[in-house]
């Protein structure tokens, strides 16, 4: 990609600014009931039930968690209780950004405004935003939207709200099924793939690809 300023960088914000997790929270809280040998294979599982679950109507993201954990149980006949659901949910909260993310976001922020699409909740977010330690222009939850990614709805919210068109920014994610698969689809020509080594890359979606966010400031000639 070449040089490109936009009038926005938009993110994703949990695996691509805040490390997500939830495999770590499924370890934490399963230890005793499935075997090591297994738990890679039950946490696969739970994150491929996630994106299953986000796939419906929308519903909060502790229903999410929820219904995921419960169908990733009962396909490895382990026993489910409500306060696993509990116990992951709650782990969320205590997430902390990436080591590169608060430089990387510091150097862009004064000269573009950053702007979080998230699966979040307008709740549970607010946890998250303190510590990616630059200010964020604006922040827009699938509880805003009532839709989760990889809809298109949560990027018609965002790019409504910001008065622009999909040419007019840049999109940064960790994820290309949650992301950058649906910004390709919706003409959003500028977009970065942060590898954090939890999916593949596909370079025919047309994104530049960087390791970290301290990557990012060049992209944008900063």
């Amino acid at each position: 990609m070449s040089v490109f300023t936009p009038k926005f960088i938009t993110f994703d914000c949990y695996g691509t600014l805040i490390n997500f997790d939830m495999a770590g929270a499924a370890r934490r809280c399963y230890a005793d009931r499935v075997g090591a040998e297994i738990m890679p294979l039950f946490i696969t599982d739970f994150a491929r039930y996630r994106l299953d679950e986000v796939l419906g109507s929308w519903k909060p993201y502790y229903n999410i968690v929820d219904g995921a954990l419960q169908r990733t149980c009962r396909k490895w006949k382990v026993e489910w209780q409500p306060e696993d659901s509990d116990f992951i949910y709650e782990d969320c909260k205590t997430w902390t950004a990436h080591p590169d993310v608060p430089s990387g976001l510091s150097r862009i922020a004064p000269h573009i405004p950053l702007v979080l699409l998230t699966n979040s909740m307008d709740d549970l977010i607010t946890h998250h935003v303190p510590r990616l330690g630059a200010p964020i222009h604006m922040t827009i939850t699938a509880e805003e939207t009532g839709a989760y990614k990889p809809a298109m709805r949560g990027f018609e919210v965002m790019l409504n709200k910001l008065g622009c068109g999909p040419e007019d920014i840049l999109h940064v994610s960790s994820s290309l099924r949650y992301d950058l698969m649906t910004a390709h689809d919706l003409g959003i020509t500028h977009k970065v793939f942060v590898n954090r080594g939890h999916e593949p890359g596909c370079p025919e979606y047309g994104y530049t690809e960087i390791h970290d966010i301290s990557e990012l400031p060049s992209v944008v000639g900063l």
